[in-house]
């Protein structure tokens, strides 16, 4: 796939593809031709890299701080390698260019770039990473927290996703202090560009309006994603952004785009 400025999607594009029989059947792309045009753009409009190293892995993250005293919005893409709009929304982004000068930004395109040149979910040792945040298995896992540890703390965390079964876009939010909410500016923001999920349970767990509260899963589960790490860790307040993979890709390139500017415009 071309990786350059995609037009938005209209209406007649939102019907569902039903082709994700079994797990995801759609578009791969090439994640180093992703990450080459990130890089280049960020280069291009004054931010900052702060590399993620392991043995066999160098992952690109930029971080852009305009406000000394203003909040931190971390943003995360391409933790499974199945997941192509992701790290395509985050080009999207840079292509756009419209950053809030109030906002410090932290963002990783792809954590998990082996995985997205295998077209699949896991990591090359078969590792989900998005499980392994507890006890981790993964060198690339270790790096990560080693390298958020290093960073001030967020005012929220946004993990860009994709789920191959859903009906609609949804998004989890874990917020166990019941601080202001972004949920609702994202839904809004969503369905102007691709349909929401609103069944009243997704995942098997209770939603409403595209929305679920993940704050009870915080106690009982044991094999931690990366959202749950940020909550214990940097940030009290997570989204997790989940495009339905059975829409065409620049529909949902444009939904995860949207969530994450509405949260920027709200912030």
């Amino acid at each position: 796939m071309k990786h350059g400025s995609v037009e938005a999607p209209g209406f007649r594009y939102m019907e569902r593809l039903l082709k994700n029989i079994g797990g995801y059947k759609g578009e791969t792309i090439d994640i180093d031709s992703v990450l080459r045009d990130i890089d280049s753009l960020a280069a291009q409009t004054n931010w900052s890299k702060y590399e993620i190293q392991t043995s066999t892995h160098t992952i690109p993250a930029y971080y852009r701080t305009p406000a000394p005293n203003g909040p931190h919005l971390y943003i995360s893409a391409g933790i499974h390698g199945d997941e192509p709009a992701g790290p395509l929304s985050v080009l999207k982004l840079f292509q756009q260019n419209e950053w809030p000068a109030h906002v410090n930004l932290w963002v990783i395109p792809c954590l998990n770039p082996g995985g997205f040149r295998l077209s699949r979910r896991e990591n090359e040792e078969g590792i989900d990473l998005n499980r392994d945040y507890r006890n981790s298995r993964s060198e690339i896992i270790r790096a990560h927290m080693a390298w958020i540890d290093t960073l001030p703390r967020f005012k929220l965390a946004l993990c860009l996703h994709e789920d191959w079964e859903s009906q609609g876009f949804y998004v989890y939010e874990l917020n166990p202090d019941l601080q202001r909410s972004f949920a609702d500016e994202i839904i809004q923001a969503v369905e102007k560009v691709c349909p929401i999920d609103r069944s009243p349970e997704i995942e098997g767990r209770k939603a409403q309006n595209g929305i679920i509260c993940a704050n009870p899963d915080l106690p009982r589960r044991p094999d931690w994603p990366e959202a749950f790490y940020l909550i214990h860790d940097k940030t009290r307040l997570t989204y997790t952004l989940e495009a339905a993979s059975d829409y065409i890709l620049p529909v949902r390139i444009h939904a995860l785009a949207a969530g994450v500017q509405a949260v920027m415009r709200s912030m």
